[in-house]
C-alpha cells in the first residue's frame, strides 16, 4: 500500500498518459517514460504490448489494483451475462473506493482507499473498511459524523478539478452518496482514452 502511494506519481510517465487528468501530473512537463533512456524509447508496440498497456492503464486508474484482484474482477465480468467489457467497467465503478472518489470525498483513488481503510466510511450505517466492497444501488454511503470535518474531505469537495458524474447522487451538506445506477463504459469520465476491450483480449489469450 505504502509503496504504491509513493510511486503513484511515476505511473503517468511510465504509461505515457496523464491517467487521472491532474494538473500537477509529472507527465505534463515530461511526456516520456522515466529513466535515462526514457526519451529514446521508440518502436511500434506488438499486439500483446498494446493489450498489456491498456490493462496497466485501467488497473492503475483504479488505484493500482494488484494483479490477482484485477484478474478476479475480469473473471467475475466474464461469468456475468451480457457484454464482458461493460461488466468489467460496471464492477470497477461499483467498488467502494471508486464511489468515494467519484463523489469527491477524496482527491485521488489512493486517498479514497486510505479514508476507507481508516474507518471513516459507513455503508447503510455500518462501518466498512474494505476498499473493494461492491456497492449496490440501494446502498447509502456516508462519511462518519466524527470524520465529516476532515481537511482532506472538505478540500476534495471544494475542488473544481472534476465534477461528480450523473450516476452518483451526492448530498454535499450531509456528506452522503448513492450509486444511482451502474454506468455504461461511455458514461465514465475518464480523462484519457481507456480501452477495456483490449483488456478483455489480453486475458482471453
Amino acid at each position: 500500500m505504502t509503496k504504491r502511494l509513493k510511486s503513484k506519481h511515476k505511473v503517468d510517465r511510465r504509461l505515457k498518459a496523464n491517467i487521472w487528468g491532474r494538473p500537477k501530473s509529472p507527465f505534463n512537463s515530461r511526456a516520456y517514460p522515466p529513466g535515462q533512456h526514457g526519451q529514446n524509447k521508440k518502436g511500434k508496440p506488438t499486439d500483446y504490448g498494446t493489450q498489456l498497456q491498456a490493462k496497466q492503464k485501467l488497473k492503475a486508474y483504479y488505484g493500482n489494483i494488484n494483479e490477482r484482484q484485477f484478474r478476479n474482477t475480469y473473471r467475475k465480468a466474464l461469468s456475468k451475462k451480457g457484454d464482458t467489457t461493460e461488466n468489467l467497467i460496471a464492477l470497477l465503478e461499483s467498488r467502494l473506493d471508486t464511489i468515494i472518489y467519484r463523489a469527491k470525498f477524496a482527491p485521488t483513488v489512493f486517498s479514497a482507499r486510505q479514508i476507507i481503510n481508516h474507518g471513516h466510511v459507513t455503508v447503510n450505517k455500518k462501518r466498512v473498511n474494505i476498499s473493494s466492497y461492491t456497492v449496490k444501488s440501494s446502498d447509502l454511503i456516508q462519511i462518519k459524523e466524527k470524520s465529516k470535518n476532515l481537511t482532506v474531505i472538505d478540500g476534495a469537495l471544494q475542488s473544481k478539478e472534476r465534477e461528480v458524474p450523473e450516476y452518483i447522487q451526492l448530498d454535499n451538506k450531509n456528506k452522503t452518496a448513492k450509486l444511482i445506477r451502474v454506468p455504461k463504459f461511455s458514461e465514465v469520465p475518464y480523462p484519457v482514452i481507456m480501452e477495456p476491450n483490449l483488456v478483455i483480449e489480453y486475458y482471453s489469450r
